[in-house]
């Protein structure tokens, strides 16, 4: 006699359950931090924004070996995670070279400036 909890019987039951992809919300997650947080002078972005491109790249390689393991709707977290990622990475790369620039040139300035406005000797 065959019953639904033995395996191997045919049951919808033998039908392995899909998982959420491990890391999908982390990614997804830390890929919006990183984009509006590209204004800290630029480093918290890019770390959140790296993190969520190598999440999101191990998540996806996870995914490639066994698809039907997986919900379609975590795969597209973890695609969405590392877009957002990659926007937030580059925000905060240009925002990072912004604040260097800046610093550099104000620091030229100030420099003229107490050599225009220095006491003679």
């Amino acid at each position: 006699m065959e019953t639904p909890n033995n395996p191997g019987t045919g049951s919808p039951l033998d039908i392995p359950a899909q998982q959420v992809l491990p890391n999908s919300t982390a990614a997804l997650v830390l890929g919006i931090i990183s984009i509006p947080t590209c204004i800290c002078y630029g480093i918290v972005g890019l770390v959140c924004g790296i993190i969520a491109i190598i999440l999101a790249s191990k998540g996806k390689d996870l995914y490639k070996q066994n698809p039907s393991l997986y919900t379609a709707a975590s795969y597209n977290n973890l695609n969405a995670g590392k877009v957002c990622g990659i926007i937030g990475t580059c925000l905060s790369g240009l925002f990072l070279l912004y604040v260097i620039v800046a610093l550099a040139f104000y620091g030229m300035v100030l420099g003229s400036l107490l050599d225009v406005f220095s006491l003679p000797q």
